[in-house]
This record gives structure tokens, sequence and C-alpha cells, in this order.
């Protein structure tokens, strides 16, 4: 029997939540804290969920955390949401992720981007076929940050992997996405914009049909007006919450993204949801700096 995919392809068109991993003043993780952000979530709409996304602070957890993360999400979403994991590192590393996430009932694995500093094209086909080889009953959904990867080789890939079904782009390059996705193959895959609101409205116009969220997080509402607003074909009303969002998001992008969770967990910690605490290579905003994202913050709840 073939596996077709067809419900996880349809949870990869929406708003993919990326939720963030609180922290506990000793500096461990907030497993209560992160299960009442996550039940927040569901409340305000969120139907397709990342554990171990990079807003979740991925490269910064230990194994045992992101296991940890994983049963939790597991344990709290029940059959309310769709989870798609984060998965990465080293093949064994990422194929233990998956099948740690396949035996909790997971369907879907997210894999991140290789950190490798040598990465060539046919490597890269070769370390996401190992893994989406070994778990061949999981949808498999490669996250793409790299500008010179073609997209024959990701189509190279798909023809090996059948279980290769959505892609969460993330190059900064509306055209570049519009050509790659052509040369990949528009309807193979479920396009998912992967640089979140601010590339949303640009990227569904040249075939994205969902987008990743930090911000949902803090927003969850505001996520999906933009959502509703691009299924309905509405770019105006889009851009009016484009417009909404602006400042924060330039606060995340500012100095390479540097503060990217951290503005996160400070409008969290602004709403008394968690503690702003980010570790290192992140750090949490100055004292100056934190009045601003407490009145967005505040704005989008008036």
């Amino acid at each position: 029997m073939t596996t077709t995919f067809e419900t996880q392809r349809a949870a990869l068109a929406d708003v993919v939540a990326i939720p963030v991993t609180p922290f506990t003043e000793d500096g461990t993780v907030d497993i209560a804290t992160y299960r009442a952000l996550l039940r927040r979530l569901l409340d305000g709409g969120v139907t397709t969920l990342t554990p171990n996304g990079n807003t979740g602070e991925f490269y910064a957890l230990a194994p045992e955390e992101r296991q940890l993360v994983t049963e939790a999400t597991v344990e709290e979403v029940g059959d309310r949401a769709n989870i798609l994991v984060g998965i990465g590192h080293d093949v064994p590393t990422a194929v233990a992720s998956a099948r740690h996430a396949r035996e909790l009932g997971v369907r879907m694995v997210m894999v991140h981007q290789p950190v490798h500093p040598y990465v060539s094209q046919g490597g890269w086909v070769d370390y996401h076929r190992e893994i989406a080889e070994a778990v061949p009953e999981l949808g498999v959904v490669p996250y793409i940050r790299n500008d010179r990867l073609s997209g024959a080789r990701l189509a190279e890939l798909a023809d090996a992997c059948p279980n290769v079904i959505g892609v969460k782009y993330s190059v900064p390059d509306a055209a570049h996405f519009a050509a790659y996705a052509r040369d990949a193959g528009l309807e193979r895959f479920v396009w998912v914009a992967g640089l979140a609101e601010p590339y949303a409205p640009s990227y569904f116009s040249a075939g994205a049909t969902g987008f990743t969220s930090g911000l949902v997080n803090v927003a969850p509402a505001v996520s999906r007006n933009m959502l509703e607003s691009l299924r309905s074909g509405d770019y105006p009303a889009a851009m009016k919450v484009w417009e909404q969002i602006r400042r924060f998001e330039e606060l995340r992008g500012a100095n390479g993204s540097a503060n990217n969770v951290t503005v996160v967990k400070e409008g969290l910690a602004a709403l008394g949801l968690c503690r702003r605490d980010v570790r290192p290579p992140s750090k949490p905003l100055p004292e100056s700096e934190r009045a601003e994202v407490a009145a967005i913050v505040a704005g989008w709840s008036a």
C-alpha cells in the first residue's frame, strides 16, 4: 500500500508554529510552562506545530532535552494538532530523533539545514536521503537556507524518497523562490515560506501555501489573520497585517537575526507568559530595548 501523505501535506499548508522552549530560573527546560504555551497556541487556532525548531533554540538544547520537548508536545497536543518535529545534526542523531518521533506517533519531521561548513549539492541529497529512507512512513520536510542548492537536486531527492513531501524554504529572495519551486516541481511539494510573516505575501504570490511563525507564540490571532487573507487572495489585507507586525519582525531580524528568539521571548515575558531567558549564543534584550517590544505586543491585544 502506497502512503499518500495527504493529511501531512494539508497540515503544512497552514501557519506552522515554532514554539519557544522556556527555561526556569536555574536554566533547565520549563516543561510546565512549555505545555501552557502549547495550550495557548492550540486555543488560538494553531493546528500545526514544530517542536525543536529554531525559535525553540534547537541548537542550544541537549539531545535529552530535545527528546523531552518532543514527548511533552505529543502528550499535550494529542489529536488537537499536527506535529512536525525538528531533527538534525549528524545523520545517526537525526535518524534516531526521527525514529523517536515515529515511536511517539508523530507523522512528520523537518530536517534542519546542515550546519557543516562544507556542503556539496550531492552531499546535501545524500544527507537527506539517508534520513528519509530510515523513516519511510514519515513525511519529511527539508529546511532549505542554501541559495546555491538547485531545484533539480530537490527533485532528485524526491525521486529517491517519495516521503519528501514539503519544503521549508528560507532563502530571502522571492524571485529565486519562484524559479526554484518551478525547477523542483511546484505541485510536487508543499511550499512553506520559512521566513515567516514578513515574506509570506511575496512567497504566497509565487506558490507557497503555508508559512512558519515564531510571532504566533505571542499573537496567534495576528498570524491567523495573515493566513486567512493570503488564502482568500486578499493581498491588501495581508499587507495590513504585515504593517502591523513589521517593527516586531525588524527587531528580530536586526544584526543578522541576532535577536530572533530573544524578541519573541521578550514579547511573551511582557505578557507574563514565560521568562525572557535564552541560551547562548543568543542573549536577552537589554533593559533599554524591552519597552518597545512590550508596547508592540500591547498594541496587538488592545
